[in-house]
């Protein structure tokens, strides 16, 4: 085959890829990098083999139809801000006020309910 044919069809098979991708990106509104994060974490927690990376990918997909991904952030700010503990011991404001304990609960019963959704 020749060059000019074969990296035409490389850029066939690129293009192709890429619009492939698109609806999958219109598909979770999430910033990729959360995205990656939160399988990360999921696969840390239920395992490191392909049936956990596909569970928890599914996880968080369901998750983000559920929740906008600012409520989504507002709960997991917070939760990481009470385990790590706040600024000058200040954790209270991460735990205390209704709306954050709101956006836990939420959060937590987007997950519940993601998890009963990909556990197939």
């Amino acid at each position: 085959m020749a060059q000019s044919s074969r990296i035409s069809m490389l850029a066939v098979i690129a293009v192709g890829l890429a619009l492939g991708s698109a609806p999958a990106r219109a598909a979770n509104p999430y910033p990729t990098p959360e995205i990656v994060d939160y399988v990360l974490g999921c696969m840390a927690s239920v395992g490191n083999d392909r049936i956990a990376m596909l569970k928890c990918s599914c996880s968080i997909d369901q998750v983000a139809q559920r929740l906008p991904f600012s409520e989504y952030e507002k709960a997991e700010t917070a939760l990481s801000m009470q385990k790590g503990g706040a600024p000058g011991g200040r954790i209270g404001v991460f735990r205390d006020p209704p709306e954050i304990k709101a956006a836990i609960k939420e959060l937590r019963d987007a997950q519940a309910e993601a998890s009963r959704q990909c556990s197939g």
